[in-house]
């Protein structure tokens, strides 16, 4: 990489890293609506592509509940879990921002720093 370049990657890649150095998510990703990773930052033992595609997928579930009962779009998709909690939301109209943290991480305090990594996403894929 050429110094003072920044490409799309990074600049996805540093949305990222901002938003898992709020201290409550400790893995993040950028995919694409078909479950392709686009970007992400989570620990290694994390099979990041498995989590893109399966996130997707949960997400998908959910707008096709929300169209089928004619209640809207889905905004967010929340799983909570006794080992994690996982948060997924658009980011534009190609892609997701999800998000693991710990099961009793503020969901307040992250759904805020998503909303504001999501406007970012999406400035960057133009929307």
């Amino acid at each position: 990489m050429m110094e003072g370049k920044l490409t799309l990657r990074d600049m996805l890649k540093k949305v990222l890293m901002d938003l898992n150095a709020t201290g409550e998510v400790y893995a993040s990703a950028i995919v694409s609506r078909n479950g392709l990773l686009m970007a992400c930052e989570m620990p290694s033992d994390i099979d990041s592509r498995t989590f893109a595609a399966m996130t997707a997928t949960m997400v998908g579930a959910a707008e096709t509940a929300f169209s089928e009962l004619k209640k809207g779009v889905a905004e967010r998709v929340i799983v909570e879990g006794r080992e994690a909690k996982i948060i997924a939301m658009g980011a534009g109209k190609k892609a997701l921002l999800v998000t693991m943290s710990d099961p009793r991480a503020n969901l307040g305090l992250i759904l805020l720093e998503m909303e504001k990594a999501s406007e970012k996403i999406r400035k960057l894929l133009g929307r």
